[in-house]
């Protein structure tokens, strides 16, 4: 969160940093992308609506390929297979 640019250095009030993350918070479960779990946001994910997301965007890209095959110079374009967050050491293989 400290990251982000609209981190401010010090809130004025409990209030104020209790509106601040609740804002961040609805931003990042609901509007931010993550890479980590393939492009989907959590809310997307925990709905269980990312392989319904994964097939369109795979379609999206087959359709990108097939019309623009020049555009991919390192081949056909495949959303992950599994992702992770926080790989285990199994997982990372």
């Amino acid at each position: 969160m400290k990251y982000r640019p609209d981190w401010p250095a010090q809130f004025a009030t409990l209030a104020t940093a209790i509106s601040h993350c609740e804002t961040f918070f609805d931003w990042y479960n609901h509007d931010h992308h993550h890479t980590g779990i393939g492009l989907l946001t959590p809310a997307d994910r925990h709905a269980g609506n990312g392989q319904r997301i994964n097939t369109a965007h795979q379609t999206v890209l087959d359709n990108a390929h097939q019309h623009h095959p020049e555009r991919f110079p390192t081949g056909h374009p495949d959303r992950p297979a599994r992702v992770w967050i926080n790989p285990t050491e199994l997982h990372a293989r």
